[in-house]
């Protein structure tokens, strides 16, 4: 593959059934079809061309559910819309389009309108009139019925922060734990999703497998430099690691300073994006922490995971670390 951001995962969803919602005006052939069916070659990616009417689009994917039992959901936009009515299922819904109604009166979404990709029927147009806005704010409002406990486990709701169409985290927020940021806007791209999406996939993935993969501690120290920034090639490393390994990143105890638990969040999240989300834990004592390896400066005695010294002779930039856990090779 030429794309440098492209990378395929052929130990992931191996024979699952991976359902993908489109959004409004798109179609079972967008771009992001193309990049789960390259990403994840042993998965069996189904992604039905909507109907424009949005009960019969919703009835078409409680129908394709009920046969074919899909082992995860992704729906983008509007298709994140219908995708949380769609209960029972793992389900990812990135940008979910909740008020889509609002989104189209004021985004100029109402009137004849072209697809924005090929449809199997061939139609190229479609129209939106005022009874259709209707049955789209008819149809948002079931949104959000039937949450409860395992709802909560299954749904992850992903929010780029340069979208400038679809603003629906705080309403996601109301109902669901699971909101995850990330750097890109409304539509994705090859990156925001091999950096953002990929990394929640593998987690439902390995949770399903019940998949225990080795656990690297990343010291919070070996990641920022004295200007605030991250160290050379941490990202790249972070990046690396991720497809092999569990990672977790260790910072001190924030407890006497309750704001600098915040900040530290906010900066991970900031510079290393959705790895770090919920896999960041605060500890003074990390001789306690039971894991493979444990990436600090300095070296902690006594501990329980093989250390990683980074800045010593051995390990003095991340690209020895990385080259060190390529010869690994996820062991």
């Amino acid at each position: 593959m030429d794309n440098p951001y492209i990378k395929q995962f052929p130990d992931l969803f191996v024979g699952k059934k991976i359902l993908y919602v489109h959004g409004f005006g798109s179609s079972g052939q967008s771009g992001t079809v193309e990049r789960l069916r390259t990403v994840f070659p042993k998965a069996i990616v189904i992604a039905p061309d909507l109907p424009i009417h949005p009960q019969e689009a919703l009835d078409l994917l409680r129908q394709t559910c009920a046969a074919e039992q899909p082992d995860l959901i992704l729906g983008t936009s509007m298709g994140g819309m219908y995708a949380e009515q769609l209960y029972g299922f793992d389900r990812i819904l990135v940008n979910p389009a909740f008020q889509i109604a609002d989104t189209m009166q004021s985004h100029g979404l109402t009137g004849k309108q072209q697809f924005f990709s090929p449809r199997q029927d061939g139609v190229q147009e479609f129209y939106v009139d005022k009874p259709l806005v209707k049955e789209y704010r008819n149809m948002a409002e079931q949104n959000f019925s039937h949450v409860d406990d395992d709802e909560q486990q299954r749904v992850f709701g992903l929010f780029g922060d340069e979208d400038d169409l679809v603003h629906t985290r705080t309403l996601f927020d109301q109902h669901y734990r699971q909101a995850i940021p990330f750097h890109g806007e409304h539509r994705m791209n090859d990156r925001s999703f091999m950096h953002s999406i990929v990394p929640v996939m593998r987690w439902i993935d390995d949770r399903q497998e019940k998949r225990e993969r080795p656990i690297v501690y990343i010291g919070f120290e070996t990641l920022i430099d004295g200007w605030q920034n991250p160290t050379s090639s941490s990202q790249k490393a972070v990046s690396r690691l991720m497809e092999h390994y569990q990672l977790l990143f260790v910072a001190p105890s924030a407890s006497s300073q309750p704001s600098q638990y915040a900040e530290t969040m906010s900066w991970l999240i900031d510079k290393f994006g959705v790895p770090a989300w919920g896999h960041t834990l605060f500890a003074n004592q990390r001789h306690l922490l039971l894991g493979d390896y444990l990436i600090e400066r300095g070296k902690t005695e006594g501990g329980m995971a093989t250390t990683i010294e980074y800045g010593s002779d051995t390990f003095k930039t991340w690209e020895d670390i990385i080259e060190f856990f390529d010869r690994l090779g996820g062991q």
